[in-house]
């Protein structure tokens, strides 16, 4: 548990260093090929041309961000360039995003903490299980008879939950087996 805090704690410094080079807005435009308005056959492909830039939101168009970059490639063809553009101001949240992603990976380290618990805890339980063995053909006659008074009861229910849970899943494994028998050997199906 103490490495996974660790590797938490070192993973939130490291998005802190990266979550400098990242901003909350930003101008995104997307705009077509500049050979649509050149007509040039230099570029063969029509690809767009996505721009991501970090202005002010009154300078977030064409003029703002395409055009700074591009102007010599499109030789004073701004006027026919520009309405092909769509620019969107975005605004986002970098922190939620960051403390969204931390829980999840936190989530995630638990679930698997917790399999590689229940993995380890499966042999233990199947070990005890498998010595203690006792088939039951009655339990109502059992917690009838009442052996041992009030004190010996809950603590034969502790103990009987492991068993019963043991019993049940060797219950399982047996029907398992003998389906497996019975489709691949005899080529039959259980009723």
């Amino acid at each position: 548990m103490r490495s996974l805090i660790v590797f938490i704690g070192v993973f939130v410094l490291f998005a802190q260093a990266q979550a400098q080079s990242y901003e909350n807005n930003r101008c995104r435009c997307v705009c077509p090929s500049i050979s649509t308005v050149t007509n040039s056959s230099e570029s063969s492909h029509k690809s767009r041309i996505i721009r991501i830039a970090n202005v002010l939101p009154n300078k977030c168009n064409c003029e703002g961000v395409i055009l700074p970059i591009y102007e010599e490639q499109l030789q004073n063809k701004s006027q026919e360039f520009c309405p092909r553009c769509e620019c969107n101001f975005e605004y986002r949240n970098i922190n939620i995003i960051k403390y969204v992603v931390i829980i999840v990976i936190w989530v995630i380290s638990t679930l698997v903490i917790y399999m590689a618990f229940l993995i380890i805890l499966d042999p233990l339980l199947n070990k005890r299980n498998k010595g203690s063995y006792q088939e039951h053909t009655n339990e109502e006659d059992e917690t009838a008879a009442g052996v041992g008074g009030p004190m010996a009861h809950n603590m034969s229910v502790r103990g009987n939950v492991l068993n019963r849970v043991g019993h049940q899943q060797d219950k399982w494994k047996r029907q398992v087996k003998e389906q497996r028998r019975n489709i691949y050997d005899r080529h039959t199906m259980l009723n």
